[in-house]
C-alpha cells in the first residue's frame, strides 16, 4: 500500500503540494458561483498529489473523492483539477499492477464522466442550447481523454526504464555470480592438480626409498630430497590458491610451457620411465591460458601414469602448429586401473574442463592394457 521513497522525497512531494494548492486555490482562472468552495477542491487534488508516490492507489481514490464531490457541488472544471495529470502519472510509474490498470480505467471512465458531467452541466448553463452544449462537451472531452492518455503513457514508459534498469542489475548480479562460480572452480581444479600431482609423486618416491634404501642409504637422502622438493612446491602452488581464495585480486604465477620440462624432470626422479616427443616445437606467442591447460592435462595425464602404470615407458607427444597444439599421453595400466571408461574420476573430468575452457576438445581412448588421453587446443590470432 505505501512505498519505501524515503524523507527526502516524500518532503519534495509535500512542498510542491503545498506550493500547488496556493496558487490553485486563489487562481482567479475559474468561472464558479461558489468561490469559497475553491479551496476545499484544490484541498483535495492537493492531497492526492502529496502522496502520489508514496501510495499511487491511495492518491488515485483521493483524486476520484475529489472530483465527484466537485461534481456533486456542480463546480466548473479548476485549474486545481491538473493535479490528476500527476495522479495518473504516478500509478502507470509507481503503482503495482493493479495501480497500473486502474490508472489506465481512471483514464477511459474519467474522460466519459467528464463529458456526461459538462453536458449536463451545458445544458442549463450555454445559451447555445442542447446541440452547443453537446459540441462543448466533446471538444472539452477530446482534450481531456488525451491529456489523461499522455500523463498515463508517460508514467507507463518511465516504468519501462525502471524495470528495464532492474533487469540490467539482476543481470549484473547474476554475471558476477556466475564468474565467482567460474573462478571457484578454476581454483578447486588446480588445487586438485596440485595436490593429486605431489602427492602421486611423494609416495612413488617414498615407497621406491623403502626397498633401494637398504642396498644404498644414499638412494634415500637423494630420494627424501626430491620428497622436499615437491612437497615444498605444492606447498607453495596450495599457498597461492589459498590467496586467491582470500583475495580475488590476488592472482598468482601460473605454469607456461617453460614449466614442461621441469614437469617432465619430476616425473622421472619418481621413477617413471618417460619418452617425450615434441615435433614441432612452440613458435610464436601462445596464450597463457592455453600454456596453462596444456601443462595441467599433461600433469593430471602423467600423474595417472605415475599412480595407475606397471612399470613401462609412457609415451607423451606434442605437436604445436602455428594456431593449434596436439598432445597425448599414453601409459600402460595394470589390473587395478581397468574401470569402465563411463565412469570417470575428476582427474578426467577436470582435464576436459580445461580443455573446453579454452575451445579446446579432450578424448580417452581406454583399451585393455593402456589408457591414452589426447587433447587438441586451438586459438585465436592475436
Amino acid at each position: 500500500m505505501f512505498r519505501s521513497i524515503g524523507k527526502v522525497r516524500l518532503g519534495i512531494d509535500i512542498a510542491i503540494a503545498i506550493a500547488f494548492f496556493a496558487v490553485s486555490s486563489g487562481s482567479q482562472f475559474y468561472f464558479t458561483d461558489s468561490p469559497a468552495l475553491v479551496p476545499l477542491i484544490a484541498g483535495i487534488m492537493s492531497a492526492a498529489l502529496a502522496v502520489r508516490r508514496l501510495s499511487p492507489a491511495t492518491s488515485l481514490a483521493i483524486a476520484w473523492l475529489g472530483a465527484i464531490v466537485q461534481m456533486a457541488l456542480l463546480l466548473a472544471p479548476l485549474p486545481s483539477n491538473l493535479a490528476v495529470l500527476g495522479v495518473l502519472y504516478a500509478t502507470a510509474a509507481y503503482g503495482s499492477r493493479l495501480v497500473l490498470w486502474l490508472g489506465a480505467a481512471s483514464v477511459a471512465v474519467g474522460s466519459v464522466t467528464v463529458a456526461a458531467y459538462l453536458f449536463i452541466v451545458g445544458i442549463s448553463t450555454t445559451a447555445g442550447g442542447l446541440a452547443t452544449a453537446a459540441t462543448e462537451a466533446g471538444v472539452t472531452t477530446i482534450a481531456v481523454l488525451l491529456g489523461f492518455a499522455l500523463a498515463w503513457t508517460a508514467g507507463a514508459l518511465v516504468r519501462t526504464m525502471f524495470r528495464a534498469r532492474e533487469i540490467q542489475d539482476s543481470k549484473r548480479i547474476a554475471d558476477a555470480v556466475a564468474q565467482a562460480e567460474q573462478e571457484r572452480a578454476r581454483i578447486a581444479r588446480d588445487m586438485h592438480d596440485v595436490v593429486a600431482h605431489s602427492l602421486a609423486v611423494v609416495v612413488a618416491q617414498a615407497n621406491g626409498a623403502r626397498y633401494a634404501g637398504k642396498a644404498d642409504p644414499q638412494i634415500a637422502l637423494d630420494t627424501l630430497g626430491t620428497i622436499s622438493q615437491t612437497a615444498g612446491s605444492a606447498l607453495a602452488d596450495v599457498r597461492v590458491l589459498l590467496a586467491q581464495l582470500r583475495h580475488r585480486e590476488a592472482e598468482g604465477p601460473q605454469p607456461s610451457i617453460a614449466d614442461i620440462d621441469t614437469l617432465f624432470a619430476q616425473i622421472r626422479r619418481a621413477g617413471m620411465d618417460l619418452t617425450v616427443d615434441i615435433d614441432p616445437a612452440p613458435l610464436g606467442d601462445v596464450p597463457a591460458a592455453v600454456q596453462l591447460a596444456v601443462y595441467r592435462i599433461l600433469q593430471e595425464a602423467l600423474t595417472n601414469g605415475l599412480r595407475h602404470g606397471d612399470g613401462e615407458p609412457v609415451a607423451v607427444s606434442l605437436a604445436w602448429f602455428p594456431r593449434s597444439v596436439r598432445l597425448a599421453v599414453s601409459n600402460p595400466v595394470g589390473g587395478s586401473a581397468r574401470q569402465p571408461a563411463s565412469e570417470p574420476g575428476h582427474g578426467i573430468i577436470g582435464m576436459r574442463e580445461r580443455a573446453s575452457l579454452v575451445g579446446g576438445s579432450l578424448d580417452i581412448d581406454h583399451s585393455a592394457d593402456r589408457f591414452t588421453v589426447r587433447a587438441e587446443i586451438p586459438w585465436e590470432a592475436r
